[in-house]
């Protein structure tokens, strides 16, 4: 009888436990006293490992954290003197409260004399940062969260190796669980040409330390410190839709050139700092730009002590005309949810593309669940049919914010993502482009129809959103 005691004890001090570190997002913590109840202790102890909030402590050297800052801060000085008001005000359209939001929500500052081009393809990205990476003559700074050993990867590899084989520096990072599947030997190999290589967060220290959970999601390329890379794509041949079951990939990518490439390159010199422990603080990795245009982007780093969900939220309630959305999951925080609802109410077009075919059936179903209760409210919801859409962006009114994050609660507060906010009406219009083809090859999801689906899908559908705040 006293074991009994004993551990019910025990299981109600778990809940307790739990209860008490999750009460700021009380969705996961519902999640997690579910899976107790149901797998005790046992769930606990998944809620130990992989469920508990990220406590930031990038690097126990507080003197190298303080030089990162001045680093910042420095950035923030050179990118503000190139910044008119003039030039600010033709391209925010005179709103302030636009600009104060962003600079109060943004920790990196909006950065002018910008140049970009979107690629919507795999292929004429992977050709442009291939031929970039040859015209490489000082550095080269890569970092993605899939690296495949296979054709595209070993292209990249190779010529990576050849140009540090140049006397290029040549610094590569990657994420131990997006890049599972990458095999010794093709690291062994960059290693042995010269190039360094990173892991973010290796699995035995990682689950030790209670992040396994939290993962680095950055895709991002900076050449020579004066033209970057960041978007949706990782490295490998199913992003060139070489991969039967998937078919056609649709994605979303950055080049760009001026002032936003030194916070690319800070984002990438920080990450290097947390991997390796080394900080890089040699003017040469911020070079002068010598980009002559005039869009204006601002960069937005995020992590789990820095969320990109404010920023969403702020867009999102901000809009006033439309606010049209791609994104391959879509699991919502509650905040966006009710923002998106309410802003159907304001007599706002919002539409949502979703891929046809699921990556995670479980997930999937979850994004379905979330998709009912808005179009209950007026949102239009499409699902891609020409192959995989896995393009990240959200358009709001005349901005567009697009990069590695999903639409989905990891996004928001468990990866390392990197995202860009673009004002310029060219920008922006050709991600609107984007969005038009895409609703063109897509199927939209009508209500009606949606509700007579068989009952198990629905009870599928719910028990996948009682997960969702894991997702």
């Amino acid at each position: 009888m006293l074991w009994i005691i004993f551990a019910l004890l025990l299981f109600l001090i778990q809940i307790g436990v739990i209860v008490f570190s999750e009460y700021r997002r009380p969705q996961k913590a519902v999640t997690w006293v579910v899976i107790s109840f149901v797998f005790p202790f046992i769930g606990y102890l998944l809620y130990y490992s992989i469920g508990q909030e990220y406590s930031c402590n990038l690097h126990p050297h507080p003197k190298e954290r303080t030089k990162l800052a001045r680093i910042k801060e420095k950035l923030k000085d050179r990118c503000k003197r190139r910044m008119s008001e003039e030039l600010l005000d033709q391209t925010i359209q005179q709103n302030d409260t636009l600009h104060a939001t962003l600079k109060k929500i943004v920790s990196l500052p909006i950065n002018v004399c910008n140049e970009t081009i979107v690629y919507s393809e795999g292929e004429q990205a992977f050709e442009a940062m291939l031929e970039s990476i040859t015209r490489a003559k000082h550095h080269i700074h890569i970092q993605f969260y899939i690296i495949r050993d296979d054709q595209l990867g070993t292209k990249f590899q190779q010529l990576l190796i050849q140009k540090a084989q140049e006397r290029v520096k040549v610094r590569f990072l990657y994420d131990r669980i997006g890049s599972r599947r990458l095999g010794k030997t093709y690291l062994k190999q960059l290693q042995e040409a010269g190039v360094e290589t990173g892991c973010f967060s290796p699995l035995l220290p990682a689950f030790i330390s209670k992040r396994i959970n939290y993962r680095n999601h950055r895709k991002t390329l900076v050449v020579d410190g004066k033209i970057g890379y960041i978007g949706g794509l990782n490295i490998g041949d199913e992003y060139v839709g070489k991969n039967p079951k998937i078919g056609y990939w649709r994605d979303t990518h950055f080049r760009l050139k001026g002032d936003a490439v030194l916070w690319i390159q800070y984002a990438f010199l920080t990450d290097w700092f947390f991997v390796k422990g080394k900080l890089l603080t040699d003017p040469v990795y911020f070079p002068e730009q010598e980009s002559e245009g005039r869009e204006l982007v601002q960069i937005v780093k995020s992590s789990p002590d820095e969320t990109i969900l404010e920023l969403i939220f702020f867009l999102i309630n901000s809009a006033r005309k439309r606010i049209y959305i791609e994104s391959p999951y879509f699991i919502l925080d509650p905040g966006i949810l009710l923002a998106l609802k309410t802003a159907v109410s304001r007599e706002v077009d919002v539409q949502v593309i979703i891929p046809t075919m699921p990556e995670s059936n479980l997930v999937y179903s979850a994004t379905l669940s979330y998709a009912r209760e808005l179009m209950e409210a007026g949102v239009r919801f499409h699902c891609y049919k020409k192959g995989f859409i896995h393009a990240k962006v959200i358009i709001t009114d005349d901005l567009a914010c697009s990069g590695t994050a999903n639409m989905d609660m990891r996004s928001f507060y468990d990866q390392f993502e990197i995202n860009a906010v673009f004002f310029d009406e060219k920008v922006v219009d050709r991600l609107v482009q984007d969005f038009y083809r895409d609703r063109s090859g897509s199927e939209e999801i009508f209500l009606s129809e949606f509700k007579n689906r068989p009952w198990f899908h629905k009870v599928r559908e719910a028990f996948a959103r009682l997960l969702s705040s894991l997702f």
